[in-house]
């Protein structure tokens, strides 16, 4: 297949400003949205699945070092549709693109592609959660909070547990969004937990208020 230089999307010049105000205008666009982009990248993504993980990796890398936003996107995409052939040390290199051009939108997208992972191999998670938890820079501690956002029966109540208290009093508001979003989502699945654990922690005003959402 041709080199990650030759792969170009085709934006539109009447989209970049609005995109790029979208993000308080932290980053440039090529000014295409995410339906086209994917059409744009599929081809692309599938080609890469027969790719040498070696290759793989520096493909993301490139990819995630250009300017314009939507090549971070197709870089974590391209991650996701290689979830089930990486094993922890190709996951451990991927977590540095976390502290890198951070936002809400590429750190909520590399969740997933962590939280998929933990899914996959569950005996892993805990290893999984380590690169995460505690970190100094809170992109990451705000994946070890939403790591297990997509799991019911299967999450790790302490581990969520940790993860939150560990961030109880922290002002930022993407963590505090975080806490309210993990727990709201598991009040779905097990409401009382939920309930009994707001009750017993004095989470902020903003956690409070996103973990009870559903709660009666």
């Amino acid at each position: 297949m041709g080199k990650v230089t030759e792969f170009k999307l085709n934006g539109s010049v009447e989209l970049k400003a609005p995109m790029a105000a979208y993000m308080k205008n932290k980053f440039s666009f090529v000014g295409i949205k995410a339906p086209a982009r994917k059409q744009q990248a599929k081809e692309y993504i599938n080609l890469s699945k027969k790719m040498p993980l070696q290759e793989l990796l520096q493909t993301i890398g490139e990819l995630y070092q250009r300017t314009e936003r939507e090549y971070q996107y197709v870089a974590i995409d391209m991650s996701f549709a290689n979830v089930r052939r990486f094993s922890l040390v190709e996951i451990r290199n991927l977590t540095q693109y976390v502290t890198q051009k951070s936002w809400w939108d590429s750190v909520d997208a590399w969740r997933k592609v962590f939280g998929k992972y933990a899914q996959l191999h569950p005996n892993e998670k805990q290893q999984l959660f380590a690169f995460f938890y505690k970190h100094d820079d809170f992109w990451m501690r705000r994946i070890a909070i939403l790591l297990q956002l997509l799991e019911k029966e299967t999450l790790d109540k302490e581990m969520l547990a940790l993860a939150i208290l560990y961030d109880q009093q922290t002002e930022e508001f993407f963590i505090q969004k975080a806490i309210g979003w993990a727990l709201r989502n598991y009040s779905k699945f097990d409401p009382q937990w939920v309930k009994h654990f707001v009750s017993e922690h004095d989470l902020s005003k903003l956690a409070t208020r996103e973990a009870s959402v559903y709660l009666k």
